[in-house]
């Protein structure tokens, strides 16, 4: 089984490589969220903050929590200026550390993947949101080739190399998605595909983000002969597209979902 909590121990590694696509995708599920003002928030899997820190800058939340099983992600995530209201927790996202209806949203940016059992963690999520609140998730589409890696996927692929995946790829698409939501009994159920484009400004650029050894792509790419490496890097030079400036600009995919716990998920309880 993968340990997520040692392929995503680096915050700061992690900003380099992903900070800039999590931004800007974080900021449009957000909008699409539209959640109200002065609400308390869960962020479930928060790793170095990128998320939580936009959640804080547009949401005006009431509180904030965030957990993460990684104490190397939490660390870089407490340095963030924005992120200072945050009550940051190591805890995994199996059991999370709060009593039933703590929150008035819960949200996992970027996270269900790599958990190694996405429907009790969305029944997690539905057991710690009040009756009417919110739950939600987005992931880059992995299964459709979506995700801001593809291209070294591609490169790899092209080369005989098999790349890992993450070991829940498959809970990143939408009816997947779809079917964790309506078994953890969640209502008013929305989803959306959201596309974003990074650009970096050279070939340079773009290798040193997405080389560093950072989850299963960037672990395998470490472990790489120093031959096969370059042959990457070569092939990656070749597949690009690569602007006559040097620029090198592409599309990833992430799918979004949220819905409501009902009154009636408390029965019992």
């Amino acid at each position: 089984m993968i340990d997520a909590t040692a392929l995503f121990s680096d915050g700061k590694g992690y900003e380099r490589m992903m900070g800039r696509w999590s931004r800007l995708v974080g900021a449009e599920f957000l909008a699409w969220l539209d959640a109200p003002s002065g609400v308390r928030w869960l962020d479930v899997g928060c790793g170095n903050g990128a998320f939580t820190e936009e959640l804080v800058a547009r949401c005006a939340p009431a509180a904030v929590a965030a957990i993460d099983p990684s104490d190397g992600q939490l660390a870089f995530a407490r340095t963030r200026p924005g992120t200072t209201m945050v009550d940051f927790r190591n805890a995994g996202a199996q059991e999370l550390p709060f009593p039933s209806a703590s929150f008035d949203v819960a949200v996992m940016a970027l996270v269900i993947s790599f958990v190694p059992d996405p429907p009790g963690a969305v029944i997690e999520m539905a057991r710690v949101v009040r009756p009417g609140g919110i739950v939600a998730t987005y992931m880059w589409d992995f299964a459709t080739g979506g995700a801001p890696l593809n291209p070294v996927v591609d490169a790899m692929k092209s080369l005989g190399i098999d790349p890992p995946l993450p070991p829940q790829t498959e809970a990143s698409r939408s009816d997947v998605l779809q079917n964790l939501w309506q078994g953890a009994a969640l209502e008013s159920i929305e989803t959306r595909p959201i596309s974003i484009t990074v650009t970096f400004s050279n070939f340079d650029d773009f290798w040193e983000s997405n080389s560093l050894p950072i989850g299963p792509l960037g672990k395998a790419i470490e472990a790489m002969p120093t031959a096969a490496k370059e042959a990457l890097r070569v092939r990656l030079g070749e597949q690009l597209p690569i602007a006559a400036d040097g620029r090198i600009s592409f599309e990833a995919r992430a799918n979004a979902i949220k819905g409501r716990v009902p009154n009636a998920i408390r029965a019992g309880s």
